[in-house]
């Protein structure tokens, strides 16, 4: 693959990026917020967007940097300016969407360990599905390279991507696991139910972000909790 050397445009898979402070060049001369300095952060959000495109179309392993700087209108020495290799490029498009659903995931536990009997669980894991559907409208792009590459093998620089699929998978367990505990979930193994509701997750992810009709999408963090609590509520006591 060899993707055309062409002028930057205005990308059609663009993604926020704030790079950390050691990914800009060591040597850096003129004012911070000067010229120079809007110079490198522009290639670096150029290459971001790049990637991106790239990940999406190709694939993360069979997209060469090379490939990344041509449609970036970088050269390519610069790529090496900015980041070590494609995986940490990689590390600095998955960063944004890791934090944000880790921050909704711990938000959750709190919810969860807070929770006094069925029905704060589920404003618990309805607030989740919320917090989730934002992340689909700010982090849409990395969501759907996040779908795309999370079942393949952590190796490369695909290994960010993996990496957070665990985080969600390890997370999402203990979550339910802690519910249990309580005695707010039936006693199911958390392993099992937590791995059912990602995967129910991600797919209607996939689902909605493939342009798929799913109805009125502002209702279906109810309609999943729905589907969990009536699954996983426990038993009326006799």
């Amino acid at each position: 693959m060899s993707a055309p050397r062409t002028r930057h445009k205005r990308p059609l898979y663009a993604v926020a990026v704030a790079p950390p402070p050691e990914q800009l060049p060591r040597s850096r001369p003129g004012a911070p917020g000067g010229r120079r300095d809007e110079n490198r952060r522009d290639k670096v959000q150029r290459l971001c967007d790049a990637a991106l495109r790239l990940f999406l179309e190709h694939g993360i392993e069979l997209t060469r940097v090379e490939d990344i700087t041509a449609v970036a209108g970088v050269a390519k020495g610069s790529f090496y300016r900015y980041f070590t290799d494609k995986l940490q490029l990689t590390e600095v498009l998955m960063l944004p969407l890791a934090s944000a659903a880790a921050a909704a995931l711990d938000r959750c536990g709190q919810a969860v360990d807070a929770a006094q009997g069925e029905v704060p669980l589920s404003a618990a894991y309805a607030a989740l599905g919320i917090e989730l559907g934002q992340l689909v409208i700010t982090h849409a792009p990395a969501i759907r390279l996040y779908l795309q590459e999370r079942r393949g093998p952590a190796t490369g620089a695909r290994a960010p991507v993996v990496r957070l699929a665990h985080l969600i998978e390890e997370r999402a367990e203990e979550l339910s696991a802690r519910a249990r505990a309580r005695g707010l979930l039936r006693s199911f193994p958390p392993r099992i139910s937590s791995l059912a509701v990602v995967g129910a997750t991600e797919q209607l992810l996939h689902a909605f972000l493939s342009g798929r009709d799913l109805g009125d999408v502002a209702h279906l963090p109810a309609l999943v909790t729905s589907l969990i609590m009536n699954g996983l509520q426990p038993a009326p006591a006799a």
